[in-house]
Parts: C-alpha cells; sequence; structure tokens
C-alpha cells in the first residue's frame, strides 16, 4: 500500500475513536460491575434488543467456554431484557434509546466500551445468536486458545459465519428459552460459498450459505457478509469499522495464510433462523434500523411469506467442529 493509502487509513481509524465518543454520549450506565474484571479475562461485548428468550443460553454458553464478564448495550428493549442482565452478577450493562443505524449499527456503542474496558485483554464482539466454535472447542476452554494465539504472536482470530436452519418450515417448532437452538436449527449449506480479497482491508469477503442460496435468491451479490473477525487481543488503537467484518488497523483483518498453509479459525453458528425471527423481522421492518434500509428483513418478509422451509437436498446435518475442518469450513491450523 502506498504512503498515501497508509495515512487515509490512519486517519479513518482516527475518525472511528473520534465517532465512538460522541456517540458514547446518549449510553446511559444500568448496571456496573465492571470491578471484578481481572487482568487475564476474556471479555465479551455486545448490541441488542429484545433478545430475552436467547439470552440465558447464550450468557452460559460463553460462560462455559471461559468468558468472565459481558459488557452489553442495550437498545430499547421492551421484553425485559435489560432487567433480566441486571440481575446476572457477570454483566455490566447500559442502555439507549439512541438509534442504531445512527451509530454505526451499534459499532460506534461497542469501539467506545472496547476503549474503555477491552485494551490488554481478549476480548469477543458477538450478536447473541452468534456461538464461536474453535478447534478443539469440545476438551478446551477458549483460554488455551487465547494463550495458543498469544505464543504465535497473533492479535485476532477469525471465523465465518455459518447460517443454521431446521429442516421444514421455520415456525414448526417453537424455540424454548434457555434451549439449545442447535436442537432445532441443525442443519447449513456446506458449499455454495465465494471469497474474494478486499486489497483495501486485506480481509476476505466472503458470501453465500442459506441466506443467499433462498433469502437473497434474487440479488445474490447483495447477500450478507460472512467474514467475521470476533476474537481480538484489544488495544485501544483498534476500531471496529464494519460490525466484525472489518477491523482497523487493517492488519488485523489478515487472519489466513496467503503463502499456501493455513491459519487456525474457527466458526460463528448462527442461530437466526429459528420461529423467533417471523416477529423479530415484523419489529425491525417497522423500526428500519438495519443497513440499507432493512434490506434483509424486508427479504425475510417476503420469502418467509412464501415459504419457511429453507432446508434441501444438499443440506448438511451439523455434528461437531471436526465435521466443520473436514469440509474446508473451519481449519485447527498448526495448532495441536
Amino acid at each position: 500500500m502506498s504512503v498515501l493509502g497508509q495515512i487515509r487509513l490512519r486517519a479513518e481509524r482516527h475518525a472511528k475513536l473520534f465517532r465512538c465518543l460522541r456517540k458514547s454520549a446518549s449510553l446511559r450506565l444500568r448496571t456496573k460491575r465492571t470491578d471484578m474484571i481481572r487482568p487475564r479475562d476474556i471479555l465479551a461485548f455486545v448490541t441488542l434488543r429484545n433478545e430475552l428468550i436467547r439470552l440465558p443460553y447464550f450468557l452460559d454458553y460463553y460462560r462455559a467456554q471461559g468468558v468472565r464478564h459481558f459488557l452489553i448495550v442495550d437498545n430499547g428493549s421492551t421484553d425485559g431484557s435489560a432487567e433480566y442482565l441486571e440481575a446476572q452478577r457477570d454483566v455490566s450493562l447500559w442502555s439507549t434509546e439512541a438509534s442504531y443505524k445512527g451509530a454505526g449499527y451499534g459499532v460506534d456503542w461497542l469501539n467506545h466500551l472496547l476503549w474503555l474496558y477491552g485494551a490488554g485483554h481478549w476480548v469477543l464482539v458477538l450478536d447473541v445468536d452468534e456461538f464461536l466454535v474453535y478447534p478443539f472447542c469440545d476438551t478446551r476452554p477458549l483460554s488455551a486458545l487465547t494463550d495458543w494465539l498469544d505464543s504465535q504472536g497473533r492479535r485476532s482470530f477469525g471465523a465465518m459465519l455459518l447460517d443454521m436452519y431446521p429442516k421444514g418450515p421455520v415456525s414448526a417448532q417453537p424455540y424454548r428459552s434457555g434451549q439449545n437452538p442447535f436442537e432445532i436449527a441443525r442443519w447449513f449449506d456446506a458449499g455454495n460459498l465465494s471469497i474474494r480479497r478486499n486489497a483495501k482491508y486485506q480481509n476476505l469477503w466472503i458470501q453465500g450459505g442459506v441466506r443467499q442460496r433462498v433469502i437473497m435468491a434474487d440479488a445474490p451479490h447483495k447477500a450478507p457478509a460472512l467474514n467475521k473477525t470476533p476474537l481480538v487481543r484489544w488495544s485501544r488503537k483498534y476500531a471496529y469499522a464494519s460490525s466484525t467484518h472489518t477491523l482497523l488497523p487493517r492488519g488485523l483483518n489478515k487472519v489466513y495464510d496467503d503463502t499456501g498453509g493455513e491459519f487456525a479459525s474457527g466458526v460463528l453458528l448462527h442461530a437466526k433462523f429459528l420461529d423467533t425471527i417471523v416477529e423479530k423481522t415484523r419489529e425491525e421492518m417497522a423500526r428500519g434500523e438495519h443497513y440499507a434500509g432493512s434490506r434483509e428483513y424486508r427479504a425475510y418478509s417476503r420469502i418467509l411469506a412464501q415459504t419457511q422451509d429453507l432446508w434441501c437436498d444438499w443440506s448438511s446435518e451439523y455434528i461437531n467442529w471436526r465435521q466443520l475442518e473436514i469440509l474446508g469450513l473451519m481449519s485447527k491450523g498448526d495448532w495441536a
């Protein structure tokens, strides 16, 4: 990259950090337990709205993996999410009624909390329907992965978003609070993926899966990005630029090996397609707070009205992380 290009990226990063400071004015502290955070703790940062039904399993899943504290922004929930989170001893909670879209789809709020509390920690930045699967996750805690990443001098860890769905109509099996969502949404598209390299940010841009095959079939090039970098050893010099798809400085996005080998990587199992998506789609259509005029939710509304069965003859049933590695969707690299 040219010197001018480097200067522009540095300016973009500084602008993101200044912007998150401005947008933080809308955050109201509800419950602060950050004094419980210890130097080696792995932290999770989340923005959510009306996700009460998902929270018990989400929190327990990441507690079991080794997350020690959750820093959460509640964006105007009306279903009791905030009250539930206030009662959790490992949660610090902020609330805001401000525009999700106006805060860079929540990125500004989380960049601010990351600046305040994330520095020096390995942090996970997640949505409440995302569940990280990494090599040996069935036998090793998340701290084993981050210790190994430290030993390799790696500052970030990539994970592809894998959309999961049930067999049969999405509404046929009601999801219960506290239930493992993958008892219902057990299926995924294994092969219909396209990958290209973004020269500016050095990240891989991945599209495909069921949302491209069914939801965005009439405009596949507009299908959501599946590349994410959710796990980072944070510094106050860092900022997310576009959800967890893009980080600055751009070197953090290079979570792949372009010399012929493989870096260790993971998968974020995406539990969006439960029966709850029907009501969520209505709510988000009315709010209009999502990317591109809520284009994705408009597609959900249209397609789910036609068919709720996302399964096809080529769908794969989820078994474990080793299956995902065999399929080439993640890699243990040289972590043995």
